[in-house]
């Protein structure tokens, strides 16, 4: 998120610094300065925050990172606000301009001492970053250390863990990819399995793998796992090693002193009169499967790659030839759910009738996600069957994994790398769909408008903010994260909806991030800093209205009562002055107060 919120920033700055340089006056060398130094530290922070996680000290100055980044657009959005203004032609604007003038010297030197301060910490962690650049060089530049390598590997080998719990709706899936795979066409196949993670990918496609009868019908055989930190050069090795491990040889020790293009030549030398079988593993990007592409020889000799992926793009540009084939993997069905979920937490096929209904509500939340039901039946197999409390606890607590054992753990790292991978202009379209309640329906046209007039959506010449929301959309739903829910008789996006585990990573992301902020019934109060708010299910009014200077969004859900002027206006009195989206359709109004028609950031109201 740090390099979402910077992308953004960078982009106001070099706006601010090119249209309104005469308003900024002595202003300009300090705009400047902020500008060049977070543009510095912009290329460390994608891969800065995909270690966050294992890196207290990385951490906080991650967080330092968007803390200044968020100051300085508010600092912007307030200067904008005062000076930035359009006045009437005549007596009248340039009375007016005056007023403002005076009124206004006192905000200049308030926002003048802030953007010095900013200037200040932006120094400091640009020198921080100095050092970590240095700490994490070699992981920067090459993504290939030995401790990311193995936080990859053991994501993979958690997903294998659901053949653990005897996988139900396996059989059929199966059977499926390996008559495809053992056709009669003797050019080179490749098939693709494609699905969100937590699906089952790479459990099914290692099923057909070890197939007897499937396995005897190749000479030779490997197991490539490509992940996020591809590297062709450890790719090559790793296929070269497990060739030659197979024909129990060591190998040739000219090998090791050969580049990546007579590496590849001789894989291809070593695979072009064989019959091969090459599973390619939890790949990224199409840029990885072209360079892996042209290591394998097609000799007639029925050879075949199996491909899993969470990106349809790169399923479908692997499979161009007409004889290629798309998997698409699909949730458990109920049944199948039901199943597998009473094998992994009672070791049976059958729940105890004093479970089954609490049960079947934390299965719900699964939707049909193998890994999900795997990894909270591990969680349930450890409670007491008699004491039905603990059960609701886990139910009510799910996403906060109120049991306290981090078995759940596993879900997150998984997904987690669906939105690590996300470019920077996607992360925050994402985050802001933590303001919907579990199980909406979201509407495509309300949330892109939404982007839009927050700005998440990047402009680009000769192209409508509405087609590169949609992009941005269409591209969520390429990567697995968003679900179609529905589709207009003209084949347009209508409605969509996450996950419940999606939701619940993204929605503790934005809490961490301070982005978005929820308000229940249950839970009226918010954090001193935060940029979205929506209100859920309320019943009465909330009573507090503090810490609403930094709120760019809110958006009101399952309002029971009419919401009332006196409600809206004593909102208002909180001084949202940087607000730009307004939605309250999801609550019935008497009147709007007058104070909403002068927000002067005000983009969007529903």
């Amino acid at each position: 998120m740090a390099e979402s919120v910077v992308g953004f920033l960078i982009k106001q700055l070099s706006t601010l610094l090119s249209q309104e340089i005469t308003l900024l006056g002595g202003l300009k060398s300090d705009v400047q300065f902020i500008k060049d130094e977070l543009g510095s530290i912009k290329t460390f922070l994608k891969e800065a925050e995909a270690k966050e996680d294992n890196d207290s000290q990385l951490q906080e100055w991650l967080k330092q990172v968007r803390e200044v980044a968020y100051d300085t657009e508010d600092v912007l959005d307030d200067f904008t606000f005062h000076f930035a203004r359009r006045y009437k032609d005549g007596f009248c604007g340039k009375v007016g301009k005056i007023y403002n003038s005076i009124k206004n010297l006192k905000a200049r030197h308030q926002i003048s001492l802030e953007i010095k301060d900013i200037k200040g910490r932006v120094g400091e962690i640009s020198a921080r970053h100095q050092r970590y650049q240095s700490l994490y060089g070699t992981q920067e530049r090459g993504f290939s250390t030995s401790r990311q390598v193995n936080a990859d590997f053991d994501i993979r080998a958690q997903s294998l863990f659901i053949e653990e719990a005897r996988l139900v709706g396996i059989d059929k899936p199966k059977a499926e990819l390996i008559s495809k795979i053992l056709d009669d066409h003797s050019q080179l196949k490749v098939v693709s399995v494609v699905g969100m993670g937590g699906l089952g990918k790479t459990t099914l496609v290692k099923k057909v793998y070890d197939d007897a009868a499937m396995k005897k019908q190749f000479q030779s055989h490997a197991w490539i796992t490509v992940s996020q930190n591809f590297q062709f050069s450890d790719i090559i090795k790793n296929l070269i090693q497990q060739l030659y491990n197979e024909i129990r040889q060591p190998v040739p020790p000219e090998v090791e002193s050969m580049d990546d293009i007579m590496q590849s030549e001789f894989v291809k030398d070593f695979l072009r009169e064989r019959r091969y079988i090459l599973v390619l593993d939890d790949v990224w990007s199409i840029d990885a499967w072209e360079a892996i592409k042209c290591v394998l020889p097609d000799c007639n000799t029925a050879s075949r790659v199996a491909l899993t992926t969470r990106i349809a793009d790169v399923a479908s540009a692997s499979c161009l030839g007409s004889l290629n084939f798309v998997y698409k993997m699909e949730p458990l069905s109920d049944k199948e759910s039901w199943t597998l979920f009473c094998n992994r937490t009672f070791q049976s096929n059958d729940c105890p009738p004093n479970l089954e209904e609490v049960a079947k509500k934390i299965l719900k939340k699964c939707e049909g996600l193998p890994l999900a039901i795997v990894a909270i039946g591990g969680v349930l197999a450890l409670k007491d069957k008699e004491n039905t409390d603990e059960w609701e606890m886990i139910l009510h607590g799910f996403g906060g994994e109120a049991d306290g054992s981090g078995k759940l753990d596993r879900i997150k790292r998984v997904l987690l790398l669906s939105y690590n991978d996300l470019p920077h202009y996607l992360k925050s379209c994402l985050l802001y769909l933590s303001i919907y309640p579990e199980d909406y329906l979201i509407e495509v046209d309300d949330i892109l408008l939404k982007w839009i007039a927050l700005g998440f959506v990047e402009e680009k010449e000769g192209i409508t903010s509405t087609d590169i929301a949609v992009r941005c959309m269409k591209e969520l739903i390429n990567r697995s994260i968003i679900q179609v829910k529905s589709k207009l008789n003209d084949g347009r996006l209508d409605a969509c909806s996450l996950h419940d585990f999606v939701r619940e990573i993204i929605v503790s992301k934005s809490k961490e991030q301070s982005f978005t902020t929820v308000a229940t019934r249950y839970y009226a109060r918010w954090p001193e800093k935060f940029r979205h708010l929506a209100i859920h299910n309320f019943t009465d009014n909330p009573q507090e209205f503090s810490g609403l200077k930094c709120l760019r969004s809110v958006a009101i859900f399952g309002y029971e009562d009419p919401l009332t002027t006196t409600f809206l206006s004593e909102f208002l009195h909180g001084d949202p002055k940087l607000l730009k989206v307004l939605d309250l359709h999801g609550a019935e109004l008497d009147n709007i107060p007058k104070q909403v028609f002068k927000l002067f950031h005000l983009r969007r109201i529903w």
